[in-house]
C-alpha cells in the first residue's frame, strides 16, 4: 500500500470514528457532550432568571453578541422534553446557542414536572415563562412583535397548548394573539389513549380530563404554526400528532407549515439544532427561515 493510501485511510478512519461518536451523543441528546461540542462564542448568557415564585421557575437567557436590529432581535421562549417527568434547562444549551447564533434570543425554561404536579399544572408553569418573554422582550434586547414560543416533544406539547388554547395564557393577561408564531418539533398533539407508560399518570390515565388535545384547539385565529417532526419516528406518531394537526390547521384556515425529515429519530430531531449534527437535517435553517417569514407584527 502506498503512502498516500495510508494517509488516506487514516483519513477515513478518522472522520468515522468522528462520526460515530456524535451519532452516539446524539442517541443520547441532550448531553453535556453534545453542549460542549456545540459551544459558540456568539451569544451572551444570563442564568437562572426567575419568572415565578417556585423553585423551578427559572430561565436561561441566550443573546447573540451581534448588533441588534433597529427592532430588537426575535425572541422564542423554548420547552425542552422528557415525558413531563424529566429534564433541565441546561442539558439543552444547544438549543440555545444554536438560535442565537442565528440572530434569535433564545430563552430556556424549567417548568415542574411529574410526580411534582400533573395535568395541567406544568402548564401554568410554562405560561408565566411566556409572559416573561412577552413582558420583557424589551428590555433583553428583542422586538415585542417578534416573539415566538418553541418546544420539542413534550415541550412542543405544552408550546402546541399555550399557543393555541386561549385559556392557558389568559391567567398571565396575555393572548395568544401576541405570538408572532409558534413552533412545535415532534410534539404529541393527539395521543389519547396513552400508550407512553411514563406520560400516562400525568394525564390521571385512564380518567383523563377533558380538553387535553391541541387538535382540538386548532381555528382560523391560531398564530402562525411549523411543524416538524422525524419521518420515521417510532415514539411519537408523525402522522397522526405533525401531519394531523397541521391538517386541522389549514382546514381551520389557519397558516402552516410543515416538514418530515429523513435520517433522523425522535431525539436527533432536536440534537440537529447544534453545528456538529446539522448535516442531519436542516432543522434550524428552517426553524430560523419560518421566524424571519413572519411579519414584523403578530395579526
Amino acid at each position: 500500500m502506498t503512502p498516500n493510501a495510508k494517509q488516506a485511510l487514516i483519513v477515513l478512519g478518522t472522520c468515522a470514528a468522528t462520526l460515530v461518536t456524535l451519532l452516539a451523543i446524539a442517541a443520547s441528546a441532550p448531553s453535556a457532550a453534545l453542549n460542549a461540542l456545540s459551544s459558540i462564542n456568539t451569544r451572551r448568557i444570563e442564568a437562572g432568571m426567575r419568572y415565578g415564585p417556585l423553585p423551578r421557575h427559572q430561565l436561561d437567557v441566550y443573546t447573540p453578541s451581534s448588533a441588534a436590529p433597529a427592532r430588537g432581535f426575535p425572541l422564542v421562549v423554548f420547552f425542552y422534553g422528557g415525558s413531563w417527568n424529566r429534564g433541565e434547562r441546561a442539558d439543552y444549551r444547544f438549543v440555545g446557542e444554536a438560535l442565537a447564533s442565528r440572530g434569535v434570543i433564545a430563552l430556556l425554561a424549567d417548568y415542574r414536572l411529574y410526580p411534582e404536579v400533573r395535568y395541567p399544572d406544568f402548564l401554568s408553569d410554562c405560561a408565566l415563562a411566556l409572559a416573561y418573554g412577552l413582558r420583557e422582550a424589551a428590555r433583553l434586547g428583542g422586538d415585542p412583535q417578534r416573539v415566538f414560543v418553541m418546544g420539542h416533544s413534550a415541550g412542543a406539547y405544552n408550546a402546541a397548548m399555550l399557543a393555541l388554547d386561549a385559556k392557558r395564557l389568559a391567567p398571565t393577561g396575555h393572548s395568544p394573539n401576541e405570538l408572532a408564531g409558534w413552533i412545535g418539533l415532534a410534539g404529541p398533539y393527539d395521543f389519547l389513549p396513552m400508550k407512553n407508560p411514563d406520560a400516562r399518570p400525568v394525564f390521571f390515565h385512564p380518567n383523563y380530563p377533558p380538553g387535553t388535545q391541541p387538535l382540538d384547539y386548532a381555528s382560523k385565529q391560531s398564530p402562525r404554526s411549523f411543524l416538524a417532526a422525524a419521518a420515521e419516528d417510532t415514539f411519537i406518531n408523525p402522522q397522526r400528532n405533525t401531519a394531523g394537526l397541521a391538517s386541522r390547521l389549514r382546514d381551520a384556515g389557519a397558516t402552516v407549515e410543515m416538514k418530515l425529515y429523513p435520517r433522523v429519530n425522535h431525539l436527533t430531531l432536536v440534537a440537529a439544532l447544534a453545528w456538529p449534527l446539522a448535516w442531519l437535517a436542516p432543522v434550524l435553517d428552517d426553524v430560523v427561515d419560518f421566524i424571519n417569514a413572519g411579519p414584523s407584527s403578530p395579526r
